[in-house]
């Protein structure tokens, strides 16, 4: 058998298990500007219909495109924009001598972006898409696509404190000096962070930390990665968020944690600073001369 007449075997074998019709003719067209979760990906057009099966701009893949939006913005793996991207985004010219198999990511990437981000969807009550079961992807690593990680900083990320699903904190209305001090000596690190929530036009709530994070005990944290850390906490964490931060309102909170063995971050007490309970501010100022 020639090359032709078995790739031609294998679009056949294998279209109707991936959702792409070989009856609907494919065109590439510019990602549209609205379909934000595939800007700045390295490439500028993508095809249609997409690898998902999704044929309409405006009705299927804009909108759908936005269901991953939160699974993104929580960084829960390096590539998990690459590997959706390359599903419902990409544009590669077919030819014989490229085919189906190659307009696919590797299974090795997809079991790779699963492992990490499964727990942050369970976290949320979520499981892991059936159209995004590995297996469905080819296992030949010249076979598919294979997108290289960026390795700016590598090195130093690997050390950065991960944010991870976790119980719900404590969180305490009107605690007294005593009990804002012993949890500044008993945990790693104590911020004040303003946390807010707004809602979408899609009807979800999106949680925010506005302004700066001041720090009363820095300890393994770094002021320039502090706020984006506790931002994916907040979407990790959703249902936790969901509770501590009301809608239409900005809360300020002292928030103290620790990091774990496993270099995931956990927060474990929440104080809301009210400005008629004073035990927050004395303990704030009190702290730099404080005996544990």
């Amino acid at each position: 058998m020639d090359l032709f007449s078995f790739t031609l075997t294998l679009l056949v074998l294998l279209a109707p298990a991936w959702g792409f019709d070989l009856g609907q003719s494919t065109r590439c067209v510019p990602i549209p500007h609205q379909m934000s979760v595939c800007q700045d990906v390295g490439y500028s057009e993508m095809r249609l219909p997409n690898l998902l099966g999704h044929s309409s701009l405006e009705g299927e893949v804009v909108p759908r495109s936005e269901d991953w939006r939160p699974l993104l913005q929580t960084g829960c793996h390096p590539q998990v924009q690459a590997f959706l991207c390359s599903l419902i985004a990409f544009c590669l010219p077919f030819t014989y001598t490229c085919p189906l198999l190659s307009f696919y990511p590797c299974r090795s990437l997809c079991v790779a972006v699963r492992d990490s981000c499964a727990p942050v969807l369970a976290c949320q009550g979520q499981v892991w898409p059936e159209a995004l079961d590995c297996d469905r992807f080819p296992s030949q690593e010249d076979m598919c696509l294979t997108p290289h990680p960026k390795h700016s900083n590598s090195h130093l990320a690997k050390a950065l404190p991960k944010p991870a699903c976790q119980a719900c904190p404590s969180v305490e209305e009107h605690p007294s000096l005593k009990t804002v001090l012993d949890s500044l000596c008993q945990d790693d690190f104590a911020v004040t962070a303003k946390l807010s929530r707004r809602r979408l036009p899609s009807g979800e709530p999106e949680f925010e930390v506005e302004g700066r994070v001041e720090f009363i005990r820095q300890g393994p944290l770094l002021p320039y990665d502090t706020q984006h850390l506790l931002q994916q906490w907040l979407l990790i964490n959703l249902p936790c968020a969901n509770v501590l931060v009301r809608p239409g309102r900005v809360q300020l909170y002292l928030l103290t944690g620790a990091v774990q063995s496993d270099g995931t971050l956990a927060l474990t007490h929440l104080f809301p600073w009210h400005k008629k309970n004073n035990s927050i501010t004395v303990a704030a100022r009190k702290w730099k001369h404080h005996r544990c």
